[in-house]
């Protein structure tokens, strides 16, 4: 298998946040040389406060599908003039393995993901971050925002209050349902006995949301075909992980992993 050769990095968000928290991670990546992309998803592309304002009755939001958003990222990608190296964090992450899985990138690394079709989790933690969210009593005519408690259990617990409500002011923005329920699909089916290009899980062993035993259960089920698949857990990181002050341990140990292969 050939070396990571790709300059380009598109940066994929995950559910619940804006793009916008990719910005320091694209500066960083862009001081060493790469360049960088980090689109929104479609309907999302409007600072938080402006999609918040639009809670709850944003239809297109709504009724967005996730295989919309997996199309919408590989016709950014098939653009450029090389394929890049696609980094994803939660939600972004699995969409990351999905679009490698397509053969139109370099490498990817996924940063807290989702899980597959097929991929479960049983830890309470999962199950209560994703409980209201995915709401399966609720309608999918209407988009589901987190609370500031949802928000302080399911990705910045840990932190300070004052940290987590600036955090949740940032970042934090409406979801579709649809989208959520169609990872519990056929749409999120990875082939793990097909030979990929890198792939690099990172996980954090304080994530309430996407727990490191979940991240772990999904790179273990990649099978040894000759691809080069690795995994790095992180202690004391929960799922506000590219937020954090520490955040470029794990930039930085992306970096030398796309470095080395």
């Amino acid at each position: 298998m050939e070396n990571i050769k790709s300059k380009t990095v598109v940066f994929i968000t995950g559910a619940f946040v804006s793009h916008t928290g990719w910005d320091q991670w694209r500066a960083y990546f862009e001081s060493k040389g790469y360049t960088t992309l980090a689109p929104a998803w479609p309907q999302k592309d409007a600072p938080a406060s402006t999609l918040r304002d639009r809670q709850p009755n944003d239809t297109g939001l709504a009724n967005l599908r996730y295989s919309e958003v997996l199309d919408h990222y590989a016709k950014i990608i098939q653009e450029l003039p090389e394929k890049p190296i696609l980094i994803g964090h939660s939600l972004g992450g699995l969409t990351a393995q999905l679009l490698l899985q397509r053969g139109i990138a370099a490498a990817a690394v996924a940063i807290h993901s989702a899980p597959p079709q097929g991929v479960l989790s049983f830890e309470f933690s999962f199950l209560k971050s994703l409980w209201k969210p995915l709401g399966p009593f609720s309608s999918t005519k209407k988009t589901h925002l987190m609370s500031f408690k949802e928000w302080q259990y399911a990705f910045t617990n840990g932190l300070s209050y004052a940290v987590q409500k600036d955090a949740y002011e940032k970042n934090t923005i409406p979801e579709s349902r649809t989208v959520l329920r169609d990872t519990l699909t056929s749409v999120s089916r990875i082939d793990f006995s097909k030979p990929h290009a890198p792939l690099l899980f990172i996980s954090g062993n304080k994530d309430h949301i996407m727990p490191a035993s979940l991240n772990y259960k999904n790179y273990k089920k990649y099978k040894n075909n000759g691809s080069v698949t690795n995994y790095k857990e992180f202690e004391g990181k929960n799922h506000f992980v590219l937020g954090l002050p520490t955040w470029k341990e794990e930039a930085d140990y992306a970096l030398n992993w796309i470095q080395k292969n």
